[in-house]
């Protein structure tokens, strides 16, 4: 018998169920981790007692989704959740069924998940429950809907995006029947809600290989919540920095640069304008001047649509404004940039900037390569030597001004500015005396 490590409280909760005659069992995501070598992040509990069974077994408990058969029992501080073996209703939205009933059977609570490899269930009295042929999957590298695939993907059509989701989480393929359907109802993803879209998006772009993101733009989901990503795929490059499409060159991208929702998030959008930006030249080179900006733009629009939070919207945008800028290696070029980038935006800079280069040809690669070192040695050489780069740095504040007979008011922030230009020009003049040499306005 196919045995499974349970956590000590998890074997608790499932043991107590069982012994006031009640069928209990692990299911879905952590059966899968488990089978995958992996430790899961949640435990999740079926069982055939109905919410106010279990809350009768446990006493306390939290309502977490008791509409759905959900209450949550604490233990050490950790919420697993238990829901009621259930059937689901009629889906009239694409993504709630109209009404749930229970069900005694795991079976037909089983039959009702998204894909084989979450369909399975385990506990210790009758070991791993795998009614559909998930472990089989699993093995194989497979994501298969459970049962018709279309009507998993008509019960609720964010399953499209999680099929996509678990194929690049764990680097397996969709099964053919299941990729067909999802071209077929493609079109239905536009009845799920902005944030459900986000947090999928996110999980893909996060995982270990964000390359399969491809597969929402080949299955036809980008054209529904991402039809810019669409417009790339379609926009070429002729030109010998470049090998790929501006889309195939993201994909690239996306591949060298950390595991980051920040930076994964500006690799597909950093050259989103270049699509409108696009120009050919008479000896038929392709360029695309001005596109950071405008992807910054673009960005700025798409993130809103999928109600990202302003932070992340911020730093995005700023990467992908930037990510094209050449900086001079010299360190007065340095101190340039990052007083008017912001110094801490710099280590994700470069990392963008080293990914865009590892995503196009190799015509001078080495030479941009050893540019972005030299400038990330300037960088760090000006942290090491606490180079003034902003106002907060500078050995003269507003106060200084006013004490010394300044008026208060806009000649302040004036005055200021000229001694930062000052300083980054020669960060050996941020000494207060120097500075008010060489700046204030000389008295009649």
């Amino acid at each position: 018998m196919r045995t499974i490590q349970l956590p000590v409280d998890v074997k608790l909760i499932i043991n107590k169920l069982q012994e006031a005659g009640f069928e209990a069992f692990a299911v879905g995501g952590c059966v899968r981790d488990c089978l995958l070598g992996m430790a899961p992040k949640d435990w999740d509990i079926t069982t055939s007692a109905k919410p106010e069974e279990v809350k009768a077994v446990f006493g306390h408990t939290i309502d977490t989704g008791i509409k759905h058969g959900t209450v949550t029992v604490m233990r050490s501080g950790t919420g697993y959740e238990i829901t009621t073996y259930r059937v689901d209703g009629e889906y009239e939205d694409g993504r709630h069924p109209k009404q749930v009933s229970y069900t005694a059977s795991l079976t037909e609570d089983l039959k009702r998940r998204d894909f084989t490899i979450n369909a399975m269930a385990y506990n210790d009295e009758r070991g791993l429950v795998d009614c559909f042929g998930g472990e089989e999957d699993l093995k194989a590298g497979i994501i298969r809907a459970v049962g018709e695939p279309g009507e998993r993907f008509e019960e609720d059509a964010l399953r499209m995006l999680r099929a996509v989701r678990f194929a690049a989480s764990l680097d397996f393929e969709i099964e053919e029947k299941t990729k067909e359907a999802v071209k077929a109802l493609s079109g239905n993803l536009f009845k799920v809600s902005a944030e459900r879209i986000q947090a999928e998006l996110v999980k893909t772009l996060s995982s270990a290989h964000p390359e399969k993101f491809l597969l929402a733009h080949e299955l036809g989901l980008t054209k529904v919540f991402l039809p810019e990503f669409d417009r790339m795929m379609e926009t070429a490059q002729n030109n010998p920095n470049h090998r790929y499409t501006v889309g195939m060159h993201t994909i690239e991208c996306l591949k060298y640069i950390d595991a980051n929702k920040d930076l994964r998030l500006t690799m597909l959008f950093h050259d989103m304008g270049k699509p409108g930006c696009h120009t050919t030249d008479e000896e038929g080179i392709d360029h695309f001047h001005g596109h950071p900006a405008v992807s910054a733009s673009i960005a700025d629009e798409v993130l809103k649509r999928l109600k990202f939070d302003n932070h992340t919207i911020d730093k995005v945008c700023r990467l992908c404004r930037y990510h094209d800028l050449r900086i001079e290696p010299n360190r007065k070029a340095m101190r340039r940039a990052m007083a008017n980038i912001g110094e801490d935006l710099f280590p994700d800079f470069f990392a963008v900037q080293h990914a865009d280069v590892l995503g196009q040809s190799d015509f001078h690669r080495k030479e941009k390569l050893a540019w972005i070192e030299e400038n990330k040695r300037d960088y760090e050489q000006i942290l090491r030597d606490k180079e003034c780069i902003s106002l907060k740095d500078l050995a003269v504040s507003g106060k200084d001004l006013i004490e010394a007979g300044i008026a208060p008011g806009k000649e302040v922030g004036e005055i200021l500015n000229r001694m930062l230009n000052e300083v980054i020009e020669h960060p050996e003049n941020n000494e207060k005396s120097a500075l008010f040499e060489l700046c204030l306005p000389k008295m009649p």
